[in-house]
């Protein structure tokens, strides 16, 4: 398969580098389902102007970057337009790299994850085991979903600052994979450090880091686990903590805390978008605004304890799974979070077989992925519609995600019962145990 999977990753360069020659990514870099005020590019070479200027960024209520990523966007946009679409290609090229990495480190994760537990597995369901041969061709298919994913081709087209995030929640994963948790978490960090609901990623860096560090023992306690938690939880919040101290050294002030952290949690901004905030907030009461603001963020953190719990002997897929909840429940979600999951999506095409729900699930994201700029068409340029049009679409896409997530997770959970019962296991009261699972 390495000769498919390098065709598909040069086709989706030579994909992206064609289309940055039509008219698409001037576009595509005013859709808000593209673009946020978070990641929108003309939004931050205007901060980088107003910095330039000797004028504070976040002075006013156009650029909400970190300043870390001021430097690193103030030393991008000093290229000629035509160089700074190859460096945003470079950085779809980054992240195919690093999917590729994962998408192999994932396949030796699941082989040997799976050998430390055959001992628990049912008699019957050795059909059920993953082979070496069912994960050779992982890396294909992850590259395929990224090298033409629309979702990914179109944060790259309208250079959305996304992909940066995107690259460093990838790399978070991969050394998780490789057994790395002190370094997986320093990318959590410098992840949260962006858009600050990354932060959640540490649980699974953590269970994982337990996980490992407890191989070999005869025993373990909870004393012993608390340490192991506490240990990744304190580099990720002392490896934020600095990022945070030379931002502020870098600017001179704390002043940027409001402008970003403070943006995303109280989103003052409502512009239209995919998500669930700016329609539900332009109708809010001011003096309910505060209690609502909080219900609606808990969202994006509140499932990660009882996903834990439930996924603790299995750290990747209970980040996959936050990650998920990260893109959908989010203040300002965009096309680059969903391109991400769709990318990372195909490591777990051994549960497709156990999901109910895939046919409508994708007929969902194609229906909203087309009808979502015509109805902002005719909604702000036609006049024809209202914000009840476009919102209709923004609840079907933000249904779309849901379904696929719960579907998925329903999938991997009965693979995992059939795993330790079988397949053909009877309950006590002899009932056939496929029965109940499929009713």
């Amino acid at each position: 398969m390495v000769l498919p999977t390098a065709i598909s990753f040069v086709a989706g360069v030579i994909l992206r580098l064609s289309l940055f020659r039509s008219s698409l990514p001037e576009w595509l870099s005013t859709k808000t389902e593209v673009v946020t005020p978070l990641t929108s590019w003309s939004r931050a070479m205007e901060g980088l102007a107003l910095h330039r200027e000797g004028i504070s960024p976040y002075s006013g209520d156009l650029f909400h970057e970190t300043p870390l990523m001021l430097k690193v966007l103030g030393f991008i946009s000093r290229f000629s337009p035509n160089t700074i679409n190859l460096i945003f290609v470079l950085l779809d090229i980054i992240q195919g790299m690093i999917l590729l990495r994962i998408a192999n480190s994932f396949g030796k994760h699941m082989l040997l994850s799976q050998a430390a537990r055959v001992k628990d597995f049912h008699p019957d369901a050795k059909n059920l085991l993953l082979r070496k041969e069912d994960l050779m061709d992982l890396q294909f298919y992850v590259i395929v979903a990224f090298s033409f994913n629309p979702y990914s081709i179109s944060a790259c087209l309208a250079r959305s600052t996304a992909v940066f995030n995107n690259i460093i929640l990838l790399l978070a994963l991969f050394y998780m994979l490789k057994g790395n948790a002190i370094l997986s978490a320093v990318f959590v960090a410098m992840a949260a450090y962006i858009s600050m609901y990354p932060i959640i990623l540490c649980v699974p860096v953590a269970v994982h880091y337990f996980l490992i560090s407890r191989k070999g023992r005869v025993q373990y306690n909870d004393t012993t686990a608390g340490v192991s938690y506490l240990q990744i939880v304190g580099v990720t919040f002392v490896s934020l903590a600095l990022m945070l101290l030379f931002s502020m050294l870098f600017v001179g002030s704390w002043e940027f805390i409001p402008s970003t952290y403070g943006f995303i949690l109280g989103v003052p901004d409502l512009t239209p978008n995919l998500g669930l905030f700016w329609y539900f907030f332009t109708e809010m009461f001011e003096h309910f605004r505060t209690f609502f603001i909080c219900v609606f963020q808990i969202n994006a953190v509140i499932y990660t304890i009882p996903l834990a719990i439930r996924l603790r002997e299995h750290p990747p897929f209970l980040f996959f799974m936050l990650l998920y909840t990260i893109g959908i429940f989010k203040s300002y979600p965009s096309y680059g979070d969903v391109g991400l999951i769709f990318s990372l999506l195909p490591l777990w095409k051994h549960v497709y077989q156990y999901m109910r729900n895939t046919f409508v699930s994708v007929c969902m994201f194609l229906v909203c992925t087309v009808f979502a700029p015509i109805q902002y068409y005719l909604w702000i340029y036609a006049g024809s519609a209202n914000a009840n049009f476009y919102f209709a679409i923004s609840l079907a896409f933000s249904t779309a995600q849901i379904l696929m997530a719960t579907d998925l997770l329903f999938g991997f959970l009965k693979r995992e019962y059939f795993l330790r019962n079988g397949e053909k296991h009877k309950l006590p009261d002899g009932t056939d145990a496929q029965i109940i699972l499929d009713s």
